[in-house]
């Protein structure tokens, strides 16, 4: 008992410790700036927001929490503490799910959920709004299964908005369903069991039906902040097929796609594979270490084991899909159907409940390989040697680094990978122009593309960040938000940003009838600047540095 009370601490600090090897210079002042991590100083509330401007509601509640933060704790903070909580919560999570009374197991179910390919791939596309649904995945499965305070468990997931709360949906649910089955079993016995206690018995098949209620409720009732947004959409999500053939599992090891999606990877995403991945013997140590905690796993006596087991398949039978060209098919056929059905392009992301069947089967294997050491078995060698205090903590500590020796390279910010770094005082100093202004206007962002690579971020890819950072009260900020993938373009989901595509089209695009009181020009080859230039010849020049030019039109939309 007493190791169980001190799992929750342990494993705590074990989840903070393997953190900050992972996050390594991403936890200097700055901000860490990486696919689709961004993060602003000072953000203020924006139309953006709240889902109400722009693409599809992926942001909330994700942004309106991270801004809501910032109004207590500098912006930088927020990032480093939110990335560090994905390590501390699932760690713990994952620890205390485990049905063990021995501290040891426990860790290794933790370090193995905080350290494998589908954190690190995750981390490096920046998704960390799907790594907080993620890690409070345990928590959720614990909840469930104990029918109590299943919302509180829930609110990672609702943090990090669409995507995580679909996980969440496809994890919960199946566990849900076998704590009711469980109850229905139990109350359809032989009739001696009549009386008090067969009533007891249907009482509590009845609340675990109700728990099944609960689960979905919460559920819907915390997907709300998106679903609500998406049908206040006069023109609804245009979800674009194409997205599904560019965000399909790859094979990152040389086991074909379902290998790398048996090893926790097969992100759609090359720039966001840990460096050495290719290595044939980690693969396999990667992809044998997986195997071997889901076939424990399945072989262990958790409660929860079936229902677990089944969302572990589901969500595996979903990134599959996305594998073959029928499943593909289906997949592109649902996106035309609803666009908010484009959640399942990046299918990889649904073996996360894989990885917590993996995590927990380790636990279950650590216990039962250490058992013979830690028993009290008779004789001189047993005691002094196998069940010294020693002798199991080596043991503990060898089995918790096995997943960070199959997986070295997600340390110190996947080798340098991540890091912090500071926005320019250019962009500082036209925000503030932009705030000042009340005259009526929107903000354009030239390149009109999605993604970009500042050398001040030291050339690491970044989405955009100028619809954050330049979000004022009554202005909107435009950018491009189609984007490429290889050789496939997924076209924009914002009507506005489709109709500025068709305005810069044209030779001479006139952007002050267009709406835009400012332009922004913050990236772009010399030849894509020197037509911005040709563009924006009427325009006051008002910030020109080789981070950014900021210009403004006296003159939107034929009004002075």
């Amino acid at each position: 008992m007493l190791r169980t009370v001190r799992a929750g601490p342990a494993s705590a600090l074990l989840g903070l410790a393997l953190g900050c090897l992972a996050l390594g210079p991403a936890l200097g002042w700055g901000f860490t700036l990486l696919q689709d991590m961004v993060f602003v100083p000072e953000p203020e509330f924006s139309p953006f927001t709240f889902g109400l401007a722009g693409g599809a509601a992926r942001v909330v509640p994700s942004d309106a929490v991270v801004t809501a933060l910032a109004q207590v704790l500098p912006a930088e903070l927020v990032q480093k503490a939110i990335l560090l909580a994905v390590f501390v919560l699932g760690c713990s999570g994952a620890a205390l799910l485990l049905p063990s009374g021995s501290l040891g197991p426990r860790l290794v179910a933790g370090a193995f959920y905080v350290w494998n390919p589908y954190v690190a791939e995750r981390l490096l596309i920046g998704q960390w709004a799907l790594l907080l649904g993620y890690a409070g995945l345990p928590w959720v499965v614990r909840a469930v299964w104990a029918g109590r305070r299943v919302a509180l468990a829930m609110l990672p997931a609702a943090v990090g908005g669409f995507a995580a709360m679909t996980v969440t949906a496809i994890t919960s649910v199946p566990v849900a369903l076998s704590r009711w089955r469980v109850g229905a079993r139990d109350q359809a016995k032989p009739p001696d069991h009549a009386g008090p206690r067969a009533q007891d018995q249907a009482g509590r098949s009845e609340g675990r039906w109700w728990g099944v209620v609960r689960v979905v409720g919460v559920l819907a009732l915390f997907s709300l902040p998106w679903l609500v947004p998406t049908a206040l959409r006069p023109h609804g999500i245009a979800g674009d097929p194409v997205g599904v053939d560019a965000f399909a599992a790859r094979a990152d090891t040389p086991f074909g796609a379902v290998g790398s999606l048996l090893s926790l990877g097969g992100i759609w995403n090359r720039y966001a594979v840990p460096p050495g991945y290719e290595s044939v013997v980690g693969a396999v140590a990667r992809l044998a270490l997986t195997l071997a905690g889901v076939v424990a796993f399945l072989r262990s006596r958790a409660p929860y084991r079936t229902g677990l087991a089944v969302a572990a398949g589901a969500g595996l039978a979903v990134a599959c899909a996305g594998v073959s060209e029928p499943g593909r098919e289906a997949f592109k056929w649902l996106v035309q159907v609803w666009g908010g059905f484009a959640v399942f392009r990046d299918a990889q992301q649904f073996v996360a409940p894989l990885a917590l069947a993996a995590a927990l089967g380790l636990g279950a294997l650590a216990q039962s390989v250490a058992q013979p050491m830690t028993g009290s078995v008779a004789g001189p060698v047993a005691g002094p040697v196998a069940g010294s205090a020693v002798g199991r903590r080596a043991w503990t500590v060898a089995l918790v680094l096995v997943p960070l020796a199959v997986l070295p390279t997600m340390a110190w910010g996947s080798l340098g990978r991540l890091g912090s770094v500071s926005y320019p005082a250019s962009w500082t100093a036209a925000r503030e122009i932009i705030r000042r202004d009340p005259a009526p206007g929107d903000v354009l962002v030239l390149p009109f593309e999605s993604y970009r690579q500042f050398p001040w971020n030291g050339g690491r890819a970044v989405l955009d960040p100028a619809q954050r950072f330049f979000a004022t009260p009554g202005r909107r900020v435009v950018s491009g938000d189609a984007v490429r993938v290889g050789g496939l373009v997924v076209r924009s989901e914002d009507p506005r940003a489709r109709e500025v595509e068709r305005v810069l089209e044209g030779p001479s695009p006139d952007l002050a009838a267009a709406g835009f009181r400012y332009v922004i020009v913050d990236a772009g080859t010399l030849e894509e600047r020197h037509r911005f230039g040709v563009w924006l010849r009427s325009a006051r020049v008002l910030v020109d540095t080789g981070d950014l030019g900021l210009y403004r039109f006296e003159r939107v939309g034929g009004r002075a």
